[in-house]
């Protein structure tokens, strides 16, 4: 567990060295970081609501942009410059998730990742919305968000091979997990909407809407890997995560 905080975070828990049975049941433990995360991110942000929704939602967001290192973030832009940038060679793609500069699809990705989450958590603080307090209603989503959506990756990383070997790993090591590990990660996303739903009731359904998008959300986008890539990379898992924050913010948000 404490392998997943300092393979997903930037917190100083050390124990290094991991063996390989640490770093392989890491990603298991993947929302529980989440939860950390996003707590973190949902108590800043609820310090700031007197300063208005937005300067507070942001604020919260840079805190778990803080907390990370803005891990998932590089993913999702390096993948948009890959599959934007080598639409037909399968090694410029490869090539392009090498090199550490961000391009126009990058950018895109990220202000579009930034700005849908901004905007949706400040719908999901409305009072009624999720919850009768507008603190509350921050809290659980911006701690669902970050929960649910570390849920898809490692499903990728069981049922996909790597495309990256260890020898071309740019930083931190290639993570391997198997089906025990998603499964373990599903039972963590599963107990956070039990826990959630009997904490707030009037947002049950959407709860369970919002985790349910994982599965779709995954698997269109392993059938867009395997086509493109042929397996996965890390920053694929990193674009996995944050588009599952997005589903679930969305799906919280359309749900009445």
């Amino acid at each position: 567990m404490r392998a997943a905080f300092v393979f997903l975070s930037r917190l100083p828990l050390g124990g290094y060295p991991y063996s390989d049975s640490a770093y392989a049941w890491a990603p298991a433990h993947g929302p529980l970081v989440g939860l950390v995360v996003g707590g973190l991110g949902a108590v800043a942000a609820v310090l700031c609501l007197g300063a208005g929704p937005m300067p507070a939602v942001l604020v919260g967001l840079a805190v778990t942009m803080l907390v990370t290192g803005g891990f998932h973030e590089d993913g999702l832009a390096d993948t948009a410059d890959a599959l934007g940038g080598a639409i037909f060679e399968r090694a410029k793609l490869l090539e392009i998730l090498k090199d550490s500069r961000i391009g126009t699809y990058g950018a895109l990705a990220l202000v579009l990742s930034v700005g849908l989450r901004a905007a949706l958590l400040c719908e999901l603080a409305a009072p009624g919305r999720l919850h009768e307090s507008a603190a509350w209603g921050l809290v659980l989503a911006m701690l669902s968000s970050h929960v649910f959506a570390r849920v898809g990756p490692v499903w990728l990383m069981a049922l996909m091979p790597y495309v990256t070997d260890e020898a071309h790993a740019r930083s931190r090591p290639i993570v391997r997990a198997g089906l025990p590990q998603a499964l373990v990660a599903s039972v963590h996303g599963a107990v956070l909407v039990a826990a959630a739903s009997a904490l707030a009731p009037s947002a049950a359904l959407g709860l369970v809407v919002a985790f349910s998008t994982i599965a779709p959300v995954a698997a269109f986008a392993a059938w867009r890997f395997h086509v493109r890539a042929g397996g996965i990379t890390g920053d694929f898992l990193g674009a996995q995560e944050q588009c599952g924050e997005i589903s679930v913010l969305l799906a919280l948000a359309l749900v009445p």
